[in-house]
């Protein structure tokens, strides 16, 4: 599995991820890349899912034909802190995860 953080999602929430290859958007240079083009980049490069906090991301864009999931991070703010408690569940959701889904964990 190798997923991909979104610019929305802290960069230290790649430490949870122990086993998995996990990227984050600024750290391989997509900043700025809007979802539908970041979606596409994903699948070129062989990503399994995104990470994000964007809750609507899921409603603007199609999950990439079914190609990608996409875990759904939704806590009181975007902060480290308030992402961790969610953590663990959002791992195994992202083992669970089948393409074309989108899982929302809170």
């Amino acid at each position: 599995m190798r997923l991909l953080l979104d610019e929305c999602t802290p960069v230290g929430l790649i430490q949870f991820f122990v086993g998995v290859q996990v990227d984050h958007v600024t750290a391989i240079g997509w900043s700025g890349t809007k979802n539908g083009k970041l979606l596409a980049r994903m699948v070129e490069s062989g990503y399994s899912g995104l990470v994000t906090t964007d809750r609507n991301l899921a409603y603007q864009q199609q999950v990439n034909a079914g190609q990608l999931f996409v875990i759904v991070l939704i806590a009181r703010t975007n902060r480290l802190a308030d992402l961790e408690p969610l953590m663990k569940l959002a791992i195994k959701q992202a083992y669970e995860a089948k393409p074309g889904e989108v899982r929302h964990i809170q």
